[in-house]
């Protein structure tokens, strides 16, 4: 078994274009930021944490945490974040990490225990979240992952070859889901508009 302290990897490396540009993150949520409530609930979960943003890393500086630019140019999606986090973690020595995505703020405070549980016994553990979906059957949260620092080089090559979408890649390497419930609400729900972040702050107020 793992260690359950491995390393954390926040992605904030998204242009937030329904936003109308900026850090998501760094929007007000409460008492706090959407980035603030992600930072305290994956914590307690992780051991190292880092953040993946590309641009001026001083706007983090607040946060004491290193931050970790993509290596591909021109956004090549959540996968390129996923990179930067398994470069950052290899030259910690870790062999593991875990993602969590900057613009959601209330996923599971067992996420990693379970991505863990999904992922034991694997050669390359390597693990999607997942909640139900009426109509597909499973709705994978690619951007909260369990994922093995060994495919990095993989990973790399896949990404200068032209792959953006997640699960093909995962898919390609045995990837497994860690299923979530989705009931009373889809806890990897993300703010991508400004009403998305109406609901999540009418969330956070109702929440126990």
């Amino acid at each position: 078994m793992m260690s359950t302290r491995v390393p954390g990897v926040i992605l904030a490396g998204g242009q937030a274009r329904r936003m109308g540009g900026g850090d998501k993150g760094l929007r007000p949520l409460g008492q706090g930021t959407i980035l603030s409530h992600v930072i305290a609930r994956l914590a307690p979960q992780v051991g190292a944490m880092a953040i993946n943003a590309n641009g001026d890393p001083g706007r983090f500086a607040d946060l004491g945490l290193p931050v970790v630019a993509d290596s591909l140019a021109d956004y090549p999606g959540p996968l390129a974040g996923v990179l930067a986090g398994l470069d950052w973690a290899a030259s910690i020595g870790a062999d593991h990490i875990v993602t969590a995505a900057a613009d959601t703020p209330f996923f599971p405070a067992d996420l990693v225990a379970r991505l863990q549980a999904a992922g034991d016994g694997m050669a390359h553990p390597l693990v999607l979240s997942a909640t139900p979906d009426p109509e597909r059957g499973i709705n994978r949260h690619p951007t909260f992952g369990l994922w093995p620092v060994g495919l990095r080089d993989d990973l790399r090559a896949a990404l200068q070859d032209g792959l953006r979408k997640v699960v093909l890649w995962t898919d390609a390497h045995d990837g497994r889901v860690a299923m979530f419930d989705a009931d009373p609400f889809d806890p990897f729900f993300n703010v991508n508009t400004p009403q998305d972040l109406s609901r999540a702050q009418d969330m956070l107020e109702h929440m126990p």
